[in-house]
C-alpha cells in the first residue's frame, strides 16, 4: 500500500492565461497541441534549420508565445515573431520591429511546453520529476550544501523545483546553467521559493512536470 503525499507545490491550470506579478504566463500538455502557428519567412528559416526531433517542441513553445506576446501587447498574433538572439534566447518582434516592452521565455520537456512574457527580464523552467534522480546526480554543481540541506532529497517535485528555479534564474539573466552562474543564484526558500539578488520567483505543478517562474530586475 503506497501512503499519498500531496504535492509541496501548487498546481496550475494548463492551457489558460496565468498572471504572476508582472508576468503572463502559459503552460500545455504537448499531447493536447494540435494547432501549428502562423510563421514569418524569418521563423520558418529558423525551423527549417532544426532537426526534426527539435521542429514540434520549436513550434510548440512558438505557439504559446505568439498567443501570449498578442494579448500582453493587444496584437494580432499573426504579426508576432518569436526569434532567437545570438546566444539563442527568444525575443519578440511585432509588426516588425523588436518589441523591448517584453521579455520572453520557452521551455519544453516530453510532455508539457511552457512560455512566458513580462515586461522585465524573466525566466521560466520546466523539470519533471522523473529526472528528480538525475538532479541528484549533478546537485553539487548548482547546489550547494546549505542548499542540498534546506531542500532535502526525500521529495522528487523538491529536487525538480530546485534545478527548475535554478534554470529559470539563469534564463532570467541570460546566463547558462552550467559554469559558475548556479552558484551565483542562491535559493534561499522552497515553499515559498526565494531567490539571492534582486528576483522574484513561483513554482507551481502540473501533472509530473514542475514549473518554475523567475523574474529578475531590468
Amino acid at each position: 500500500m503506497h501512503t499519498y503525499f500531496p504535492s509541496i507545490f501548487p498546481s496550475i491550470a494548463p492551457g489558460v492565461v496565468q498572471r504572476w506579478g508582472a508576468a503572463a504566463l502559459l503552460v500545455a500538455r504537448r499531447p493536447g497541441l494540435r494547432e501549428v502557428p502562423a510563421l514569418s519567412p524569418a521563423e520558418e528559416c529558423v525551423v527549417r534549420a532544426l532537426p526534426a526531433w527539435r521542429q514540434s517542441e520549436w513550434l510548440a513553445g512558438r505557439l504559446l508565445a505568439k498567443r501570449l506576446v498578442g494579448e500582453v501587447l493587444a496584437a494580432p498574433e499573426s504579426a508576432v515573431e518569436i526569434l532567437p538572439r545570438d546566444d539563442g534566447s527568444p525575443y519578440a518582434v511585432v509588426g516588425g520591429s523588436p518589441a523591448p516592452s517584453v521579455h520572453v521565455s520557452l521551455s519544453h520537456t516530453a510532455g508539457h511546453v511552457a512560455a512566458a512574457v513580462a515586461p522585465q527580464p524573466v525566466g521560466v523552467d520546466l523539470c519533471p520529476t522523473a529526472s528528480a534522480d538525475a538532479v541528484r546526480r549533478v546537485a553539487d554543481h548548482a547546489l550547494s550544501p546549505a542548499e542540498l540541506s534546506l531542500i532535502g532529497t526525500d521529495r522528487p517535485e523538491a529536487m525538480a523545483g530546485a534545478w527548475a528555479l535554478k534554470e529559470a534564474a539563469a534564463k532570467a539573466d541570460r546566463s547558462g546553467i552550467f559554469g559558475a552562474a548556479p552558484r551565483r543564484i542562491a535559493i534561499l526558500g522552497l515553499r515559498p521559493p526565494v531567490l539571492s539578488g534582486p528576483r522574484r520567483a513561483m513554482v507551481w505543478q502540473e501533472e509530473d512536470a514542475v514549473l518554475a517562474l523567475v523574474l529578475a530586475r531590468a
